[in-house]
């Protein structure tokens, strides 16, 4: 009796272990818009769900719902952004995959300038939906069972990312500032994980990149003119370390180059900016995680240099069949 009463708790560290692993991958869901928190693409157990709630307050002299952040030198720009989604992890060739739908929506108010003209206008409803596809191209196989997400390590990770918007959200062609921008976009990147040392829980530290490339069509209606705009390449930087089994930290820096827009063929500035961050994340529970950051720029006191801060808090719920009937196991 004592033998299997041993086996049966040593199983269920086991679980718990497991889950600790799948919880650290499936609570960092992907992000519509370019404000990336540390840990989003790292991986877990295919199989896995993950629904998240993200909000963020954001100010500058940009429109935040629009990627390109294109700067007016005299805006002053106040927006609430919430999103939610559902994230779906798959094994594709082998390799970790994750497919996802993300809806933004919330509130932009404030006064900027197009071509000359000033507005002060407000605008709230849905954005436009985004569509993510990431898979794993160089790092270790997907996990397909327990005993592979107890032997995971990241060690050096890249993968393939693609994210597609489509223009249905909220859109008046009167207006400056919209929460749709009335144009298709999207991004190509490549999120690469390189993993610092143990891979054990409470011990955990990463260096992480992402590298994108956003491109834009042209909005034909943008208050009566047209909108062109170049490429824009993004790198977002991260340090990460966990403090404990279930709380962890991050030092974050962003980078913008390119992405000038046109306005009828009148060209605007070119963006060279930079910005730093912090974030923190908490494990709630077996199922609920919580992510609070900061990022503002920091080389923005000319007049047009991009000026934007952020603060956002997320909710994650994410589930697994495998881990979901590891409880049963616990309270044995």
């Amino acid at each position: 009796m004592k033998i299997k009463k041993y086996h049966r708790k040593k199983g269920a560290w086991l679980w718990v272990i497991a889950a600790t692993l799948f919880l650290a991958g499936t609570l960092c869901p992907p992000q519509s818009h370019a404000q990336l928190p540390a840990r989003f693409y790292w991986k877990t157990l295919s199989g896995a769900n993950a629904v998240p709630l993200i909000v963020e307050s954001v100010s500058g002299n940009t429109n935040p719902f629009d990627p390109a952040h294109s700067v007016s030198a005299d805006a002053d720009i106040d927006a609430t952004l919430a999103m939610m989604g559902y994230a779906k992890f798959f094994p594709l060739f082998d390799r970790a995959s994750m497919a996802a739908i993300i809806l933004p929506m919330g509130r932009i108010s404030g006064d900027t300038t197009v071509a000359g003209v000033a507005f002060s206008q407000s605008a709230q409803g849905f954005g436009d939906p985004t569509l993510e596809f990431v898979i794993n191209l160089f790092g270790p196989p997907a996990q397909m069972n327990i005993p592979d997400a107890l032997r995971y390590e990241p060690g050096f990770s890249v993968d393939l990312l693609v994210d597609f918007m489509v223009p249905i959200g909220e859109y008046d062609d009167d207006q400056a500032l919209n929460i749709g921008q009335n144009r298709w976009y999207g991004r190509l990147g490549m999120p690469i994980i390189w993993q610092l040392g143990s891979w054990v829980p409470g011990r955990r530290t990463t260096l992480e990149f992402l590298p994108v490339v956003w491109w834009f069509g042209d909005n034909d209606d943008y208050v009566g003119q047209t909108m062109e705009t170049d490429p824009l390449f993004q790198l977002d930087a991260h340090l990460t370390r966990d403090f404990t089994e279930h709380l962890w930290g991050s030092v974050d820096g962003t980078w913008y180059s390119g992405g000038e827009s046109s306005i009828n063929d009148i060209p605007g500035e070119k963006l060279n900016d930079a910005g730093l961050g912090l974030t923190l994340g908490y494990q709630i529970n077996d199922n609920l995680s919580l992510t609070v950051s900061y990022k503002s720029t920091i080389n923005d006191d000319a007049p047009d240099d991009l000026r934007m801060d952020n603060f956002m808090v997320s909710f994650v719920y994410g589930w697994h069949k495998l881990i979901e009937g590891s409880r049963r196991l616990k309270d044995e």
